[in-house]
């Protein structure tokens, strides 16, 4: 589970990247040709932090080697990355778009239970 849980995790890394990069999903710029440069440098932030996650779910999940990093640490980090993933579904819901309120909040709740449920497997 924490492999499919960290290729999720880098999946939506990689459309953050994307998207912070100038990509674009035609359909949610409207004409504009690439996202305005808060919407870019917020979802480069974002897919820096899903890499961080991704990583941290196949660390947590005993799917690549922890390094250093102690055990109450990566137990801590991970019930934050569920706690973070909550708060981004309620933030996703209160959304305009449709796609925010039902596709983000939809991915992030997902993420959510899975984070949990290693947090709590540990």
């Amino acid at each position: 589970m924490s492999y499919r849980l960290g290729r999720r995790l880098s999946g939506c890394a990689g459309d953050g990247h994307s998207l912070g990069g100038g990509g674009v999903w035609r359909r949610f710029v409207e004409g504009q040709g690439q996202l305005p440069t808060r919407y870019r440098v917020s979802s480069a932030v974002a897919a820096l932090a899903l890499s961080g996650a991704a990583w941290l779910v196949l660390v947590a999940g005993s799917v690549i080697g922890r390094g250093p990093v102690p055990e109450g640490v990566l137990t801590a980090t991970m019930w934050a990355a569920a706690a973070l993933f909550a708060l981004n579904t309620l933030v996703n819901l209160s959304g305009k778009h449709p796609v925010e309120r039902f596709g983000a909040s939809a991915l992030t709740a997902v993420l959510t239970a899975l984070c949990l449920v290693i947090a709590v497997g540990r």
